[in-house]
């Protein structure tokens, strides 16, 4: 069996060896989300809603369903579910995603913040503020 032309051996090489320096993506991390939603709070809550509406049970809902809440036309004419995917874009760059929202944050940037925000935001409906009615 022959062996690799040189030039294809060494391009493998330097993908093998560049593939080892990269850092691992850790799973997100709903502890560090909770740190995370604390840039939130001025305008979110978990259990209530404030300027914003409440968090609890945001992952599966539609945008713009919170009973009694006063979204913005564009933020209920949005078709969104709040999925993971939908809520890694929206937090990204709101208004690129729902542009006329009233939601005036420029967004979160990092992507990882951005996972662990969300791993956050699913286990706190497991947790006691949400589970009150």
């Amino acid at each position: 069996m022959k062996s690799a032309h040189p030039s294809l051996r060494g391009a493998l090489l330097a993908l093998a060896l560049c593939a080892v320096g990269l850092p691992a993506r850790a799973a997100p991390d709903a502890t560090r989300g909770e740190q995370i939603y604390v840039r939130c709070l001025a305008c979110h809550a978990l259990a209530t809603d404030r300027v914003g509406p409440r968090h609890c049970g945001v992952v599966g809902r539609r945008a713009g369903a919170v009973k009694d809440f006063d979204y913005s036309p564009a933020m209920k004419k949005s078709g969104l579910v709040w999925d993971e995917k939908t809520l890694d874009r929206f937090l990204k760059m709101p208004l690129a995603l729902v542009p006329g929202s009233s939601m005036t944050y420029d967004g979160v940037p990092d992507a990882a913040e951005r996972g662990d925000l969300i791993a956050y935001l699913k286990k706190a409906n497991t947790d006691a503020a949400c589970r009150v009615k």
